[in-house]
């Protein structure tokens, strides 16, 4: 399939600047896949598209302070690292800017000289690895230096940095949230529970494969950048309690459908810990989810080819078209979609 077939009219004012509060107060548009209806609700009543022996996961990464702003030794010229990954102690893979101008041997200095890092390799997919050196510890200094990164469409600084965390982020390691997680207020969790839903948990560290453009002409031509990610055995257990049950399993994010899904790339749900660069476009066959909760994504972008994958290419496209006409708010802090 092209790449414009997975386009739609965006209008930039509907793109979400801040979150609204309480979070559970954002609309919810629920896609019943099978027949392509549509409801619009508010994000606290999708409660009631759960049912007693179900199952949410969720993706409880953490956003780090990733973006760190610098100088190039010696030139001074303007430097950017966007830490992805902590290969080993004190070594980062990052995405730079400028890049073509950040090449082996460079040294960045970040803040006033407190901490600087090397320039050591180019990874295959453009970015770099770079080794840290501090005056003291160097977690301590990135974690000074650093700032938590949003995504270059929100142009408002926070008021807070945690309202670009999930309330249940626990997992230092992530350069983006997991953003349906959003939504979620203890007032939620508690109806959930007293639903008889289950929770459980997995761990997507998002990265560069979360929002790297599709550039190729067809979609089934795109690469994934791999991003690290942990399905433990409880999480396991809890899906085949809830599959026991009669009940589904409900993704939280397409972070953590990406992780389930590499998670029984075998056929059958196990234990995972390590890098997946799975990418899911329309064939996919799913093996572990049932139900997916998720933002509203971009236009052309994998978020939505993953989503037209398991919902149907032209439900999806139909429901954005109605959320636009209805003037829902969009991206990482816009409103929710549960497709079961």
């Amino acid at each position: 399939m092209r790449v414009e077939d997975f386009d739609y009219a965006l209008p930039t004012d509907l793109i979400a600047q801040e979150p609204v509060r309480p979070r559970d107060a954002s609309r919810l548009l629920v896609l019943h896949r099978a027949t392509g209806d549509v409801e619009h609700r508010r994000f606290r009543q999708v409660v009631e598209y759960l049912r007693p022996g179900d199952v949410a996961v969720f993706n409880d990464t953490r956003v780090i302070p990733a973006r760190l702003a610098g100088r190039k030794a010696g030139s001074g010229g303007r430097a950017e690292a966007l830490l992805l990954r902590e290969r080993e102690p004190d070594l980062w893979e990052a995405a730079v800017k400028p890049g073509r101008r950040i090449r082996n041997g460079a040294r960045l200095v970040f803040g006033e000289g407190e901490l600087v890092g090397d320039v050591v390799d180019t990874t295959p997919g453009g970015g770099r690895l770079i080794r840290f050196q501090a005056t003291g510890d160097v977690g301590s200094a990135l974690r000074r230096a650093g700032e938590i990164p949003l995504p270059p469409y929100i142009h408002r600084a926070l008021r807070r940095p945690e309202q670009y965390q999930t309330m249940y982020a626990r997992v230092n390691g992530s350069s983006a949230a997991p953003t349906a997680g959003l939504h979620f207020t203890p007032r939620v969790d508690k109806a959930l529970r007293e639903r008889g839903v289950a929770s459980a948990w997995i761990t997507l560290h998002i990265g560069l494969a979360t929002f790297r453009p599709i550039r190729a002409g067809d979609v089934e031509d795109h690469d994934m950048h791999p991003e690290y990610c942990v399905v433990p055995p409880e999480t396991v257990e809890a899906v085949r309690r809830a599959r026991r049950a009669g009940g589904r399993v409900i993704a939280v994010g397409t972070t953590t459908a990406r992780a389930l899904e590499a998670a029984a790339a075998g056929g059958s749900l196990q234990p995972f810990a390590g890098e997946t660069a799975l990418y899911i476009s329309p064939g996919y066959r799913f093996k572990a989810l049932d139900g997916l909760l998720t933002n509203f994504h971009m236009p052309r972008s994998t978020l939505l080819v993953l989503l037209c994958a398991f919902a149907g290419r032209e439900h999806v496209l139909r429901a954005y078209r109605e959320a636009v006409e209805r003037r829902y708010r969009f991206l990482s802090f816009g409103d929710a979609m549960l497709v079961v």
